[in-house]
């Protein structure tokens, strides 16, 4: 029993299991049809992933050209807006350039219309200057013969004065000589007083001691002598001949320095003033006198010897005209 139940449940199983392997059959058959259709459906997709790669990188080579010519596009999109600008600021160049020239031809205009308004007004004015030239080329006429009368006036007027200039002078130079004669018959023939030229010159020791401008009491009276005749000279000498006795002051070439006289300047200069000052207390009007120092700059003797020094050392007296 037992045997068979074994053998029942075998059959049994064997039945169970054959109709289960035959279900599975089934079933791996029917996996493996949906295993070929999805391997069929794999290979389809590979070939389309395959047809997409390469239509990726085609569109991707395009894509990359497609933005070249974009680049190039733009670059000569920005080459073209540059000239565009470029040009437009020519036009705008133009158009000032143009209007400044409008401009210039209408100033040009405005100053023609001018210039000709000016150069109808400078015909008048030049009709008018010429009618002035006549007239004023008719008054040069009268007035050159008035000119050459006047000429011949002046010619004579100073022939005239030319010839009372030379009366004058001759008259003074003859008060001049006749002062001189009188002084010379006065003073006599001395060394220490001579006239030399139209100067009567007296040597420093005649009037002023050594270094001193204060007039000696001989020198006071040699002066009297020659200011008494030359106030009688002045008496006969007319009002309108303008004369002056000049005083002229000369010291040697050795050079003085003291609190009194700082150099031969001031010593040449005081002794013409002292001989000045004496005129003027003898009666001589200060008008008529003149005083100049000359320091040692005009000496009359060269040399170092004690004689040039006494020669140089003196006091010149000379009636000249003012």
């Amino acid at each position: 029993m037992v045997i068979i139940f074994i053998l029942l449940i075998f059959t049994a199983g064997q039945f169970y299991l054959s109709d289960a392997l035959s279900g599975r059959d089934q079933a791996l058959k029917k996996l493996q049809r949906q295993i070929d259709n999805l391997a069929d459906l794999l290979a389809l997709e590979r070939r389309s992933n395959d047809e997409l790669r390469q239509n990726a990188a085609a569109n991707a080579a395009r894509l990359k050209a497609t933005l070249a010519e974009r680049d190039r596009l733009q670059a000569q999109v920005a080459a073209l807006t540059a000239k565009e600008q470029a040009a437009e600021q020519q036009v705008l160049a133009g158009a000032a350039r143009a209007a400044q020239a409008e401009q210039a031809l209408a100033s040009e205009k405005q100053i023609s219309s001018n210039a000709l308004a000016e150069v109808a007004a400078l015909n008048q004015q030049i009709a008018a200057l010429r009618d002035q030239l006549s007239q004023i080329a008719a008054a040069l006429d009268v007035a050159n013969a008035k000119v050459k009368q006047q000429q011949t006036q002046i010619v004579d007027l100073g022939k005239r004065l030319n010839l009372a200039l030379a009366n004058k002078v001759q008259e003074l130079a003859r008060y001049r000589s006749e002062f001189f004669g009188r002084l010379r018959q006065i003073l006599g023939n001395r060394p220490d007083i001579r006239i030399v030229g139209d100067r009567f010159v007296f040597q420093s020791e005649v009037l002023f001691a050594p270094g001193s401008a204060e007039l000696t009491d001989q020198a006071k009276k040699e002066l009297d002598q020659v200011f008494a005749t030359l106030k009688q000279i002045a008496a006969q000498i007319p009002p309108g001949l303008k004369w002056i006795l000049q005083v002229d002051g000369f010291t040697d070439s050795r050079p003085i320095h003291t609190a009194q006289f700082p150099s031969n300047w001031e010593l040449s200069a005081a002794r013409a003033i002292s001989v000045v000052r004496f005129a003027i207390a003898a009666g001589i009007p200060p008008d008529r006198l003149a005083a100049e120092g000359f320091g040692d700059k005009h000496p009359i003797a060269l040399g170092n010897t004690p004689e040039a020094y006494r020669l140089n050392r003196r006091i010149e007296l000379k009636l000249t005209e003012r």
